[in-house]
């Protein structure tokens, strides 16, 4: 093999040049161990709400890839409603003023093809806010601000107890 062929393979495997990179957050909130897993997208300029990606009133994997896992140590209260233990597949439906956060028992999937409403272990409803621009999609987790989610100029957040 060339050595541009060589260079080619350990490019592909370094996840800062994938189009929508892995990314994980891990926080202990309330003396909780909340990690996610998700995958990166960027806005690259496209219309993200309106678009395909991620339009408004539809089921969203909430990132690209697989949906993202979010994973907690201890049953949690998930802005006030009961999560068990346990590792959920996160989705979202988003909304011009509110969105709907899904975690589904379902924690391996790729996309939302599989998805199925029967399995939702828990939904919640939150308001979208209006954010700085946030280029690739970012899910934070800190004791002091919960859960948030930012992409484009969108912000959804959630605390858990």
């Amino acid at each position: 093999m060339s050595n541009s062929g060589i260079a080619q393979m350990n490019m592909s495997k370094d996840p800062s040049k994938m189009p929508s990179p892995p990314a994980e957050t891990k926080a202990i909130i309330n003396g909780k161990n909340v990690e996610i897993h998700y995958h990166q997208p960027a806005v690259k300029g496209r219309n993200v709400w309106a678009g395909s990606l991620a339009p408004y009133g539809k089921i969203w994997r909430t990132g690209a890839n697989d949906a993202p896992t979010f994973e907690v140590s201890e049953d949690v209260l998930v802005a006030g409603k009961s999560l068990a233990k346990g590792i959920y597949a996160l989705f979202t439906i988003p909304g011009e003023t509110e969105w709907t956060i899904i975690f589904n028992k379902v924690a391996k999937q790729w996309g939302a093809y599989n998805y199925k409403e029967n399995e939702d272990a828990l939904r919640i409803t939150v308001p979208s806010i209006a954010h700085e621009m946030t280029e690739r999609f970012t899910i934070d987790a800190s004791q002091e601000s919960g859960v948030s989610l930012k992409w484009d100029k969108v912000e959804v957040k959630f605390n858990v107890e």
